[in-house]
């Protein structure tokens, strides 16, 4: 295990996950971000996707639609419209957020 950090994955509902991570995936809409122990602090606004969180028990995965990223002094909060954690990995994580981007354009 890497450095850990604090991660904090919000909606205006609840916080759906929250502890220590050695990294982070996320997609923005300027692309695909990895985030390790001291990055530098960023803003940036997250884009409909899976958000991959690899931390001492193992990894956590989620769909994500819309809001923003903050990366300041080894922490990181995701602040999203909408998230559904999944029990698998990577590819149910991308499940996840088409099927919350499909929600969102049905009107639910």
């Amino acid at each position: 295990m890497g450095k850990m950090f604090r991660v904090d994955v919000v909606t205006p509902e609840a916080v759906i996950w929250s502890g220590e991570a050695d990294m982070v995936t996320a997609r923005t809409t300027e692309g695909d971000i990895g985030i390790l122990a001291d990055h530098e602090p960023t803003m940036a606004a997250l884009a409909t996707g899976a958000v991959v969180i690899h931390h001492e028990s193992g990894v956590t995965s989620a769909g994500i639609h819309g809001g923003f990223l903050q990366i300041f002094r080894n922490e990181v909060t995701l602040l999203t419209d909408w998230a559904r954690l999944t029990d698998g990995g990577l590819e149910e994580a991308r499940e996840a957020a088409a099927a919350l981007r499909e929600e969102e354009s049905s009107g639910k």
